[in-house]
Order: C-alpha cells, then sequence, then structure tokens
C-alpha cells in the first residue's frame, strides 16, 4: 500500500512539473509574440512619424499585378504628389486627382472619369495611404531582418483587425533601418498579389496647388460618373 502511495506522489509530482513547464512555455511564447508585436509597432511608429513630419512629398514606384486565377501579371510604374490632405497620382494610363474633397479617377482606357467623395473607402492608388496603410485597421507583427536591394530592411506583416471588412489578407512591408517604406506586397482576397517598390522619394518639395485642381477641359469627350 505504501508503494502504491508513494507511486501516486511521484506521478503527482511529474504532473505538477509538466503543469510549471507548460506555464513556462506559454509564458515565454506570449511574451516572444508581444516582443515582435513591439518591435514592430515601435519601427512602424518611427516611420508615422516621419511621414507626418513632412509638409509634402513625391514618390515613384514600379508595380507588379499577378492573379494566378485570371493569369494576370501586369506591370506598370507611377508617380505621385502628396500635399497636407491632397493627392495627384499616375499610374499607366489612369489619373487621380484630389483635392481633399473631392477626388476624380480618370481611366483613359474606359474614357471615362469617375467623381467621389475624397473621405470615401475606396481610395485607389492614393499615394499617401499607400505610405501610411499600417496605421489604421491593421495588426503587425515583425517577421524577419532581410536584404532588399543590396540594402537591410525589416519585414513586417499587416493583417486586418477585422477581415470581413477588408480587401486585403495580409500586407507585407520592407521597412529599412533609416525608417523608409521601400516595398509593399499587397495580398487579396480575390487571389491578386500587388507589389509597390519605391524607387524615388523626396520629402518637402514644393507643389503648387494647382496640381490638385480638377480640370474637366483636359478631358474632352470624357464623361463624368458620379459615385
Amino acid at each position: 500500500m505504501d508503494n502504491l502511495f508513494g507511486i501516486i506522489c511521484d506521478i503527482c509530482r511529474e504532473i505538477i512539473k509538466m503543469k510549471y513547464l507548460f506555464s513556462l512555455i506559454l509564458f515565454f511564447t506570449a511574451f516572444c509574440g508581444f516582443s515582435q508585436d513591439a518591435k514592430s509597432q515601435g519601427i512602424l511608429d518611427k516611420l508615422s512619424t516621419k511621414m507626418k513630419g513632412m509638409s509634402s512629398f513625391y514618390i515613384e514606384f514600379s508595380a507588379n499585378i499577378k492573379n494566378s486565377k485570371s493569369g494576370q501579371n501586369e506591370n506598370e510604374t507611377g508617380k505621385g504628389w502628396v500635399k497636407g490632405n491632397k493627392y495627384y497620382a499616375s499610374y499607366g494610363e489612369n489619373t487621380i486627382i484630389s483635392n481633399g474633397v473631392k477626388t476624380w479617377t480618370v481611366v483613359k482606357e474606359e474614357g471615362s472619369i469617375y467623381e467621389s467623395d475624397a473621405n470615401a473607402g475606396d481610395e485607389g492608388l492614393n499615394p499617401k495611404k499607400l505610405m501610411t496603410i499600417w496605421e489604421t485597421g491593421f495588426k503587425n507583427a515583425y517577421d524577419k531582418e532581410s536584404s532588399l536591394n543590396g540594402e537591410t530592411v525589416h519585414i513586417i506583416n499587416l493583417t486586418p483587425k477585422v477581415p470581413a471588412k477588408a480587401d486585403y489578407h495580409t500586407i507585407v512591408l520592407y521597412v529599412s533601418k533609416g525608417n523608409d517604406l521601400k516595398k509593399a506586397i499587397m495580398k487579396a482576397k480575390d487571389g491578386s498579389v500587388m507589389s509597390y517598390s519605391l524607387t524615388k522619394f523626396s520629402s518637402n518639395p514644393v507643389i503648387d496647388d494647382s496640381k490638385f485642381v480638377f480640370d474637366k477641359k483636359k478631358y474632352p469627350g470624357y464623361p463624368v460618373i458620379k459615385d
């Protein structure tokens, strides 16, 4: 009987040890996860601070859009001018102009212009949104340090806080040690993968406000379709 009692005590001690070990594993897993999130948030906070410290900026980028289901594989280049809440972007043959109140998207292939409120949910190729996409609606997690075009970068993954309301299930950011966004890969729910690589960035350029004025006369024959 004493033997049996001793065996039971040994088993109990082992269970307690296992529970303790399991608790430690949970603790360190949670701590590592927190550390990764804290690290990515710290990097993104510095990036946000840098962007918000600019009164204007200009970017040039190359883009690739792939969709294995549809066979789409397109390459384009684009430019963007941003001043406050106003922006002007050209992407391939499309042009987007926003004066901060209204946004006009000129689609040359269709010969049409789409007008919408500037604060509408679909912001298209808003260069300001592209450069600050991590700020709202996404959780972030640090992935790893890597190399991009010979430069050391941080790779950070974004996932939507409310997946049902998001167009993308994952966004991957490549941020340099100097707190510059170098590349963004957006993975959409429909299988499309959009990669944007920044090829030029200028902070605080002088941009005349006329850049953000929509002039219908420049697009004769183009109907304006209001959302």
